[in-house]
């Protein structure tokens, strides 16, 4: 018999080989299962948890006894009865009311506008096209090269021509925006706004600063919001520069807590008393916006 006279079934369904449909479906339940961390895992984080707490405790702790009981060996690890009124020993001494008030508008006041500018700097950088624009950048990324103590005598000189040594304005103008904060938003925008979702908007008619406020702002949601949180803390916690052009009659909380170290006998459970007073805005507004903070940026690395 020849092969010629052998009938072909030309109804027959394609073949799948049996091992592509295995794997297909073992893709499949591994796309779909939860992914249990071990006991390992579980101790390596509450060891971390621990060790970022106990700075905190610490300072509760110390706060909370008297200069003699933190200054033995071995120190106390258990709060003492003296909390509430070492608190207020450090919130009349340090004058710790006026100086929250002023490291909440310098550091407010300092996250906004660098959250702004930084994203309208970014998206130029990023999707902008224009003469220079990889040698302005460099200038940017330079800028963080240079130290920023050596830009104290002259800076300082600017300020007390402009009349504003011992004033707020005189913290808040040189750092309403940083080469830093623009070049993270460069570098988010990049990635996570799409050129066609701008050329779009291009052919709708829209100019830059309409593109800016309704596509840009959006898409960088999480990244402002990181952006915001690292700025406010720092400028918060920033001692030098508020040092240097302030006083104590208008302190922001870094430079009142100096006060505290006055004298030829530290207070040791004083100063920690005004470190943790210090230290509760932002815990607080962590507490309230962390949550948000955190969903805004796995919200922009599932969209990324």
């Amino acid at each position: 018999m020849t092969t010629e006279s052998l009938p072909v079934r030309t109804d027959a369904p394609p073949r799948t080989p049996a091992r592509k449909t295995t794997g297909r479906r073992l893709l499949g339940q591994r796309a779909g299962r939860q992914h249990h961390a071990g006991p390992l895992a579980y101790i390596l984080l509450g060891i971390t948890a621990l060790l970022s707490i106990f700075p905190l405790y610490w300072t509760m702790v110390a706060a909370s006894t008297d200069n003699t009981r933190v200054s033995q060996t071995p120190p106390p690890f258990l709060p003492g009865p003296n909390l509430f009124s070492n608190l207020a020993r450090a919130w009349d001494e340090a004058a710790m009311g006026k100086a929250m008030i002023n490291s909440l508008i310098v550091a407010g006041v300092i996250a906004l506008s660098t959250v702004f500018f930084a994203t309208l700097a970014g998206f130029a950088f990023a999707k902008l096209r224009f003469k220079g624009r990889n040698i302005l950048l460099m200038l940017v990324i330079g800028t963080m090269m240079v130290p920023p103590q050596l830009g104290v005598v002259p800076l300082f000189m600017m300020m007390s021509e402009l009349g504003w040594s011992q004033e707020l304005p005189a913290v808040i103008f040189p750092t309403l925006v940083s080469a830093v904060g623009v070049f993270f938003m460069r570098q988010y925008l990049s990635e996570a706004l799409p050129d066609e979702l701008v050329e779009a908007a291009r052919v709708d008619g829209a100019h830059s600063l309409r593109i800016f406020w309704s596509i840009v702002l959006p898409v960088a949601r999480p990244a402002m919001a990181v952006l915001f949180m690292i700025t406010f803390v720092h400028a918060w916690n920033d001692f030098f520069w508020p040092f240097v052009v302030l006083d104590m009659t208008n302190p922001t909380v870094p430079v009142a807590l100096t006060q505290l170290s006055a004298g030829y006998i530290r207070d040791q459970s004083l100063i920690m008393a005004g470190a943790l007073l210090g230290t509760l805005p932002l815990l607080a507004m962590f507490i309230v916006f962390g949550r948000q903070i955190v969903s805004g940026i796995m919200a922009g690395a599932v969209k990324g």
